[in-house]
């Protein structure tokens, strides 16, 4: 995979246009853009439909419902050209396989993936909702319900990328948010890695938004991580 085709650029910004000139100042890098919460519903689906005629886009809206629901929300993203979708992977095994059995019959369907722990939670805070495994263990249950639903993968955080591979094999993908070039203000995430510690890791896909939004010269910030994963 080119280097450049694993970037998604994170367009975490509460205006449309401010996230079209940043896209397209970008658009020569070959990364991909996640829009997420608040950029959809500042834009809504027809802005998804127009960003996705010109770029791949992952729609991070992280469903999680009944299986009904979730089914029906994977068709109205696939029906808006997205690259790529996620759902919960807590939602279970039953929501998992209606999501997927609903882009069935799509020819270009997204790749689907499943979120197991956010990166921004660390041991202490899954055991304060009542999961006193660990994140580790958590990632792993999670992940082997993921792949035998028949998912294209997970979105998990950069330390436990070996740990899914093990489980899902080379071709199970990942997708790890909470990347940061060395020597980044870590935000409100907690399980952190660098672009080259992803791509070590067997890494697939990394999602970074700070560090390139807000540099001084966003462009520059990309091609420099981007050279990282080709390093």
């Amino acid at each position: 995979m080119n280097p450049a085709e694993r970037l998604i650029i994170a367009l975490d910004l509460p205006d449309p246009q401010k996230a079209r000139i940043l896209a397209d100042r970008l658009s020569d890098t070959g990364a991909a853009y996640k829009i997420g919460l608040e950029l959809f519903l500042a834009g809504g689906p027809s802005f998804v439909a127009e960003m996705t005629s010109r770029h791949r886009i992952f729609l991070d809206l992280k469903f999680h419902d009944i299986p009904s629901t979730v089914a029906a929300a994977v068709k109205a993203a696939a029906s808006l050209g997205v690259w790529m979708v996620n759902i919960h992977a807590a939602g279970g095994r039953k929501m998992m396989v209606a999501a997927r059995e609903a882009l069935a019959n799509y020819n270009a369907k997204p790749l689907l993936l499943a979120v197991t722990v956010l990166t921004s939670l660390n041991d202490s805070q899954l055991s304060e909702l009542g999961f006193w495994e660990g994140v580790e263990k958590r990632v792993r249950l999670l992940s082997t319900l993921v792949a035998e639903s028949g998912l294209d993968g997970v979105i998990c955080s950069p330390r436990e990328i070996e740990a899914v591979k093990e489980i899902g094999g080379s071709g199970f993908l990942t997708v790890s948010p909470g990347v940061r070039p060395a020597g980044s203000n870590i935000n409100d995430q907690s399980r952190v890695a660098t672009p080259r510690e992803v791509i070590r890791a067997g890494g697939d896909y990394l999602v970074v938004g700070r560090p390139i939004r807000t540099a001084e010269d966003p462009y520059a910030a990309a091609w420099k991580i981007i050279e990282e994963i080709g390093g």
